[in-house]
């Protein structure tokens, strides 16, 4: 299939070439900020790029390291000399980076200028994996686990900061922050199977393929699907493990019976927008239906092409309602899925501050153009108020089939503080801590042998004068960092909690020194207990 024509165009001689390139410069997450410095690197998270083009030149142009060049082409979008980059790129040279559709040039002078026609940058991959180990093997039976931070280089469309103009409706999107937080809680276990539904450049089935033998990436734009497959090939995916399918949400995988997966992932076009005139529905965040119903069609469609066990985690956004709860709308959406569920709601907005969040996005300001801002804003607000919709929940949504039985897993919760990233391994462990607690009863946990997590501390606060705390906060330091209120039998049993003594036995023990029953010092723990386990603060001890 031929890619659109003002895509890039992957051919594998000239892609190994720019990857030669792009390494051999040093154009990486680390590379590009040491040579930025923190304050442009800082500006340039923030979309400011004058502090980044001051830091690219010297007294006489354009600096002549590799990185500066390469910024100013493919990070800040400015015409740079035709001989500069040659030097940047010397073994793919510029005719390459043509024949690549990543550059234009204006002629064959050293001091003619080219332009990217492409943003290109540097992306390092941090989703939890661990520590390099030199063990992985992709080609295994489950795929493998490439492990440690790995660097690629995200080729998307040029954006706002580089062009100075809205975005075209079909624009694809690099990697974004909502693209950087799926990639970051998603379950890194090794998988048959992966679909990322949704690809845009693909990004998400990059990380899928550190730990899955096969991964599928669908988007409904084909200029999407070009871009994913070049990202693909230049970070030197092996075809045959790599698949991109045209079509809407599941309609590229649905349908087949047998062709099932162990994970799905998706960023899908959850954002919520007015279907009327004068108001662009751009293919990367528009989903084409009214309201929030591309996500609750997701949420309760994806079981159909899980696998038992299969996970899928997605990012979405929710209406509130006039009268409901975030909780019971979403809620419904999960009893009709059929599915175990975990919803994290981490930001609510109110229709106004959702409408200009997204009129923004799409490079429409009040300051531009004053009469097309305000148009939109009174859509987006008459759209919300034919709902009722008094808030706008955004969060992390995570499904899993049951291997079999009924459905056991079904939690909704709100979490708006700092979270310490990767959440990932964090959903994993709380998934696995739920199903072990899911087979034992109180009198099986009885038995069972707890530790404190290593990053949990215990914080005391006394009256002055008195010798007992009157408050016992326990934090957790990774993850999701939850603080718990614990009264002093609860503190005491997890003090106590070293993998010596059973749950029975630090119960008993609690009750002789509080003088009080045993079976009522566990009446009042155990369930907290459960709560803590589920939650990573404490831990079943190792088998000796």
């Amino acid at each position: 299939m031929s890619e659109p024509a003002d895509t890039p165009r992957p051919e594998r001689v000239l892609l190994d070439a720019l990857r030669h390139d792009l390494a051999g410069a040093g154009y990486t997450v680390d590379g590009v900020e040491d040579l930025l410095g923190p304050v442009a690197s800082a500006a340039l998270h923030r979309e400011e790029s004058i502090p980044a083009l001051r830091a690219t030149v010297d007294g006489t142009g354009v600096r002549t390291d590799p990185r500066a060049v390469l910024v100013r082409a493919f990070v800040l979008g400015v015409e740079v000399p035709r001989a500069a980059l040659e030097g940047a790129f010397g073994a793919l040279g510029v005719v390459g980076a043509e024949r690549l559709g990543l550059v234009e040039v204006a002629g064959s002078g050293p001091d003619d200028a080219v332009r990217a026609r492409v943003d290109l940058r540097p992306y390092e991959a941090v989703d939890g994996l661990g520590p390099a180990d030199g063990d992985g093997d992709a080609d295994d039976a489950h795929g493998g686990v490439t492990s440690g931070a790995v660097d690629w280089w995200i080729a998307s469309d040029l954006g706002e900061l580089a062009t100075g103009r809205a975005l075209r409706t079909d624009h694809v999107l690099g990697v974004g922050g909502a693209s950087t937080t799926l990639a970051q809680v998603t379950v890194r276990d090794p998988r048959r199977r992966v679909l990322d539904l949704g690809t845009g450049c693909g990004i998400q089935a990059l990380h899928a393929s550190r730990h899955a033998a096969t991964v599928v990436g669908t988007d409904i734009s084909h200029r999407a699907l070009a871009f994913a497959r070049f990202n693909a090939e230049l970070a030197g995916l092996v075809p045959g493990r790599f698949e991109l399918r045209a079509g809407s949400m599941l309609e590229p995988v649905a349908g087949a019976g047998e062709e099932l997966f162990d994970l799905v992932v998706s960023n899908p076009p959850f954002v919520i927008t007015p279907r009327v005139a004068g108001v662009p529905a751009y293919e990367y965040r528009d989903g084409g239906l009214a309201g929030d119903a591309i996500v609750r069609e997701l949420v309760t469609g994806v079981g159909a092409v899980l696998a038992p066990g299969g996970v899928a985690q997605l990012l979405g956004n929710w209406e509130v309602r006039r009268g409901e709860e975030w909780h019971e709308r979403v809620g419904e959406w999960l009893d009709e899925s059929g599915l175990d569920g975990w919803v994290v709601q981490r930001e609510l907005q109110d229709p106004a501050q959702y409408a200009e969040t997204w009129i923004r996005d799409g490079g429409t300001t009040p300051d531009r153009d004053r009469e097309v801002w305000a148009a939109r804003y009174g859509a987006w607000l008459d759209d919300f108020a034919s709902r009722d919709v008094e808030a706008i929940g955004f969060g992390i949504v995570t499904l899993r089939r049951p291997v079999s039985g009924p459905v056991r897993l079904r939690r909704l919760e709100e979490v708006t503080g700092a979270v310490r990233q990767p959440l990932g391994p964090v959903v994993a462990a709380t998934i696995a801590a739920h199903d072990w607690l899911a087979g034992r009863d109180d009198d099986v946990l009885a038995r069972e042998r707890l530790v404190v997590a290593g990053d949990v501390t215990e914080e005391r606060y006394l009256t002055p004068g008195e010798s007992d705390p009157s408050v016992v906060l326990l934090r957790q330091g990774r993850g999701f960092g939850r603080t718990v209120r614990a009264g002093t039998a609860l503190a005491g049993f997890v003090g106590a909690c070293d993998g010596e003594l059973t749950v029975g036995q630090i119960t008993g023990a609690l009750g002789s020194l509080l003088g009080v029953a045993a079976a009522e010092v566990a009446a009042d723990v155990v369930p907290s207990v459960r709560g803590l386990v589920l939650d990573g603060l404490l831990a079943p001890a190792s088998p000796s």
